[in-house]
Order: C-alpha cells, then structure tokens, then sequence
C-alpha cells in the first residue's frame, strides 16, 4: 500500500478540524500544490491523489484550477487566471519554457506529474527526509479571529512571503461538455484566491485575519505559505506552512 494511500485511510481526523483556540501543532511534510483543469482528461487520477493528500493529515494539499485549457469546450467552474498566472511563476522559475496540467509542485522546489503516484511519492518522502519545512507555523481560532504565528529562520535570498490561500470546500462539479463531457468530480481545496499576507524577516512573527475575510470568500478555510522568493520575484522554496478549515465548514466532514 503507498504512503498516501495509507495515510488517508488511517487518519480519520483531518489537518483542517480545529476548534476554536485550537492550533495545528505537528509540521507537515510537504506542501502539494496541483495544477489542474476540468476539461483535462489526464487530471482526474490527480484530482483523487490530490483529495487523499486533503485527508491524510501530513500535507498541506491545494489545487490550482487553470484556465487555459477552457477553449476545449468546458469552462472550468473553478479557475481563474491568478491560479494560472501562478504557475506560469512557477516555469518561469523552472527554467520551462510551456506549462501542463496536471502538474505538482512540491515545496515549490520540485514539479512532477499529479497523477504519476510513485514520482508524487518520491517527491513528498525527499522532501520530508530533507527537512523541507524548516520553519515553523501555527494557525488558530480566537474568536473572530484567524491568528497567524510563525517561527524563525534563515531567508533565502534575503526575502520570503507569507502567502494566505484561500480554498473552496469539497465542491461537486457535473461537466457537460467538453471531453469530459458526462462525468461528475468532487474537487477538493480547489483555490479561489490567494495574496500575500506581508514580508518574512526570519524573526518571530504574528497575523491576525478577521473571519469575515474568509466568509466573504465563501470559502472553506485558508492555508498560510512562508515562500522565499527569488531577486526576480518568483516562487522559490517553500519554508513552512499550515492549514485551518472554517469551523462551521463541512470540507472534511
């Protein structure tokens, strides 16, 4: 049985169902960010990777729903061009010269195949024997309030973000046209927005975000991404992470 069949179907209780004042106190072993598009045919071995990675309690699992992909026939129902832009950032990085779906970034070091099982393993376990995650974030309830703390640490490059993330819960999506014409998904932490939430010093720090921020988004909770960035602006390296559901969401119900 792989890791990440093994981790969805032991943990029973997710990354996201904290109550209130409650933190996530166990770092995660990497961050999974897919890119992905309704109307590709090859994405939904990786949308179920991605859903097992949302349950399995060790990763911090996003999907970036693309847009350029929505001329086939089927407008994707959760894109948009920031998640695009996104990984056009990501390329760029890379030294690519196209973009493709479905594509995994993991850590924002490496990008493999979303729905290759095994390279998607392999990619997760490295990063975790190597320490990946080395800075420390914690995200909980006080009141109203999502409180943001994270530990410190070196700065790659000498500047790194604290990225907010905002996600959709499980969403159910019938496609009727397109060639994936006919087929029902239920997609999970699908990424309505993101933005950077200020600069890291690699000091101690902390947010507070107001609950309304979330609500107005209609969406099911929020990840937290400290990002080294490049001299040219790009994404590099990811250094810590967490992630918190809504608590009146039933995104991992």
């Amino acid at each position: 049985m792989t890791r990440l069949l093994a981790a969805a179907l032991l943990l029973l209780v997710s990354i996201g169902a904290l109550t209130a004042g409650e933190q996530r106190q166990s770092r995660p072993l990497a961050v999974v960010e897919l890119f992905t598009s309704q109307g590709c045919t090859s994405c939904p071995p990786a949308d179920a990777l991605l859903a097992e990675l949302a349950h399995s309690g060790d990763v911090v699992a996003l999907a970036y729903h693309v847009d350029y992909w929505d001329y086939l026939g089927w407008r994707d129902t959760l894109a948009n061009s920031d998640n695009t832009a996104r990984q056009y950032e990501y390329s760029n990085a890379f030294g690519s010269r196209s973009v493709y779906t479905p594509q995994a970034v993991v850590n924002g070091r490496v990008h493999v195949n979303g729905a290759d099982r095994a390279a998607l393993d392999e990619a997760i376990d490295a990063a975790s024997q190597a320490g990946a995650l080395p800075v420390e974030v914690e995200l909980a309830y006080e009141g109203d309030t999502v409180v943001i703390e994270t530990g410190s640490g070196n700065v790659p490059g000498g500047e790194a973000h604290v990225i907010l993330v905002y996600f959709n819960p499980a969403t159910e999506v019938e496609i009727t046209r397109g060639r994936n014409k006919g087929r029902s998904f239920t997609f999970w932490n699908s990424v309505s927005r993101f933005h950077s939430a200020g600069v890291w010093h690699g000091t101690e720090a902390r947010y507070e975000i107001p609950m309304s921020e979330i609500a107005k988004r209609g969406a099911g909770g929020c990840a937290v991404i400290v990002q080294a960035m490049t001299r040219e602006g790009l994404p590099g390296a990811v250094l810590g992470a967490a992630i918190i559901s809504r608590p009146d969401s039933d995104a991992y119900q």
